[in-house]
Protein backbone atom coordinates (compact mmCIF):
# COMPACT_ATOMS: atom_id res chain seq x y z
CA UNK A 1 0.00 0.00 0.00
CA UNK A 2 2.82 2.42 0.69
CA UNK A 3 4.45 2.22 -2.73
CA UNK A 4 3.39 5.22 -4.83
CA UNK A 5 0.72 6.36 -2.36
CA UNK A 6 -2.15 6.93 -3.05
CA UNK A 7 -2.68 3.76 -5.04
CA UNK A 8 -6.22 4.15 -6.39
CA UNK A 9 -8.65 1.90 -8.25
CA UNK A 10 -8.93 -0.99 -8.71
CA UNK A 11 -6.75 -1.88 -5.71
CA UNK A 12 -7.72 0.83 -3.29
CA UNK A 13 -10.67 3.17 -2.84
CA UNK A 14 -11.83 5.75 -0.30
CA UNK A 15 -14.93 4.91 1.74
CA UNK A 16 -15.33 8.38 3.29
CA UNK A 17 -14.43 9.88 6.67
CA UNK A 18 -10.76 8.90 6.24
CA UNK A 19 -11.53 5.21 5.80
CA UNK A 20 -10.01 3.31 2.87
CA UNK A 21 -10.46 -0.16 1.42
CA UNK A 22 -7.71 -2.21 -0.20
CA UNK A 23 -8.71 -5.23 -2.29
CA UNK A 24 -6.96 -8.54 -2.75
CA UNK A 25 -7.93 -11.63 -4.71
CA UNK A 26 -7.46 -14.93 -2.87
CA UNK A 27 -7.33 -18.53 -4.12
CA UNK A 28 -10.70 -20.17 -4.74
CA UNK A 29 -12.30 -17.05 -6.27
CA UNK A 30 -12.49 -15.36 -2.88
CA UNK A 31 -11.96 -11.63 -2.39
CA UNK A 32 -10.36 -10.21 0.75
CA UNK A 33 -10.73 -6.64 1.96
CA UNK A 34 -8.68 -4.64 4.43
CA UNK A 35 -10.14 -1.45 5.82
CA UNK A 36 -7.53 1.07 6.91
CA UNK A 37 -6.94 4.69 7.77
CA UNK A 38 -4.04 7.11 7.96
CA UNK A 39 -3.37 8.19 11.54
CA UNK A 40 -0.45 10.51 12.30
CA UNK A 41 1.18 9.63 8.98
CA UNK A 42 0.88 5.87 9.53
CA UNK A 43 -1.31 3.29 7.86
CA UNK A 44 -3.46 1.59 10.48
CA UNK A 45 -5.28 -1.58 9.42
CA UNK A 46 -8.63 -1.54 11.21
CA UNK A 47 -10.44 -4.62 9.93
CA UNK A 48 -10.06 -7.44 7.43
CA UNK A 49 -12.65 -9.81 6.03
CA UNK A 50 -13.59 -12.03 3.09
CA UNK A 51 -16.16 -10.20 1.01
CA UNK A 52 -19.19 -12.32 0.15
CA UNK A 53 -21.55 -9.70 -1.27
CA UNK A 54 -21.19 -6.86 -3.75
CA UNK A 55 -21.77 -4.19 -1.08
CA UNK A 56 -19.44 -3.82 1.89
CA UNK A 57 -21.52 -4.92 4.92
CA UNK A 58 -22.52 -2.15 7.32
CA UNK A 59 -21.32 -4.21 10.31
CA UNK A 60 -17.80 -4.34 8.86
CA UNK A 61 -17.80 -0.61 8.10
CA UNK A 62 -19.09 0.28 11.57
CA UNK A 63 -16.45 -1.89 13.25
CA UNK A 64 -13.67 -0.19 11.27
CA UNK A 65 -15.07 3.27 12.08
CA UNK A 66 -15.26 2.43 15.78
CA UNK A 67 -11.66 1.22 15.78
CA UNK A 68 -10.56 4.33 13.85
CA UNK A 69 -12.05 6.57 16.55
CA UNK A 70 -10.00 4.70 19.19
CA UNK A 71 -6.77 5.57 17.36
CA UNK A 72 -7.75 9.21 16.99
CA UNK A 73 -8.02 9.84 20.74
Amino acid sequence: MQFRWPVGMPLCRPLGDGLWEVRSDCPGNRVARLLFSLVDGRIVVLHGFIKKTRKTPDDDLNLARRRKREFER
